[in-house]
């Protein structure tokens, strides 16, 4: 009986333990114990970094020298709020859009590299999606537009 028991324990785990491994649906790998995640919008792909822990989310991307063209860092949250950020500590130009919990775009802004000045949301959001500056721009990404994040993300 107790066999059984530690039987359907790790069966039941299994699915979260592919999740957290970057096996799950809708991750798509991990490099250095980063983990990352395709979005699209507007039939263009984003491989995403992962930003879940209060760690990660202090750290963001600072100190990073580059990002690749279609590359970026999604910060989750718990619930929609005003989310605010800055660029201490990071080199690179930034532009961030700030996502409700359905992924809609409430707010686009630029960020320079290395100011202390907060950008905050002018709508509550539950997810903010940091791109190379002038990303959206070129890419005709808009304030209303949706970013399709995969199901395991449950908006």
């Amino acid at each position: 009986m107790k066999r059984r028991r530690y039987l359907s324990l790790i069966l039941s785990l299994f699915p979260c333990a592919l999740l957290l491994s970057g096996q799950g649906e809708g991750v798509f790998g991990q490099g250095g114990g980063k983990v990352f995640v395709p979005l699209m919008v507007n039939e263009k792909k984003i491989k995403a970094e992962v930003a879940r822990t209060e760690d990660e989310k202090s750290r963001g991307l600072m100190f990073r020298e580059r990002l690749e063209p279609d590359e970026g860092m999604l910060f989750i949250y718990e619930r929609e709020e005003f989310l605010s950020f800055w660029m201490k500590n990071t080199p690179l130009p930034l532009s961030i859009a700030f996502l409700d919990r359905k992924g809609r775009i409430v707010d686009l802004q630029d960020m320079e590299p290395f100011n202390l000045r907060t950008h905050t949301s002018v709508r509550p959001a539950k997810y903010a999606l940091e791109m190379n500056r002038n990303w959206f721009q070129k890419n005709g990404v808009k304030v209303g537009d949706v970013i399709r994040m995969p199901p395991s993300f449950g908006k």
